[in-house]
């Protein structure tokens, strides 16, 4: 059985619905600049329909760009993770939320845990294993929990900790 376009019941043409979607979520524009832009090339459209567009294409095209970009990082070679953990307070308990956050700083993945040990360490290791495939680097600071989850993964020597390295994910 095939897969049904979600752009079936509409007149306009999809590929119109994808620009003013994309012009939209891309650039810093209104919807009425949209509208603007759309009406320059030739298509009279209003800015609600460009917002109704959005709310109901949005999420979809934006799976889509990110499926493409983890194609794209995961063909570059230099593949590398950043991962860490922030100290918060849920109900006056202290738990640990895990961060994981790619080269570009856009966060990959992250786990609340109560417990900073190398079974949470796993468990954030795991779950990036498992949606990105491996990666080629992984930063994270001296915590000792990283080194053993990833000697139980297989993959020690793709540690990589330092003073400053692990910036990237102690700013996102």
């Amino acid at each position: 059985m095939t897969e049904r376009s979600p752009f079936r019941y509409f007149k306009t043409s999809p590929e119109i619905i994808r620009l003013a979607v994309m012009m939209y979520i891309r650039f810093p524009l209104s919807l009425r600049n949209v509208e603007d832009l759309l009406h320059e090339i030739g298509f009279d459209i209003s800015h609600e329909t460009v917002r109704f567009w959005w709310n109901r294409f949005g999420p979809l095209l934006a799976a889509e760009i990110k499926q493409k970009r983890i194609q794209q990082l995961r063909a570059y070679s230099k593949w590398k993770w950043h991962v860490d953990e922030v100290f918060v307070k849920i109900n006056g308990e202290r738990h640990y939320l895990w961060l994981a956050v790619d080269v570009e700083g856009e966060v990959l993945e992250s786990v609340v845990t109560k417990l900073r040990n190398k079974d949470a360490a796993l468990k954030i290791l795991k779950a990036l294993m498992k949606r990105y495939g491996r990666a080629e680097r992984i930063v994270t600071d001296r915590l000792r929990s990283y080194g053993a989850a990833l000697r139980e993964l297989g993959c020690p020597d793709n540690q990589e900790t330092g003073r400053w390295l692990n910036n990237r994910a102690e700013h996102s």
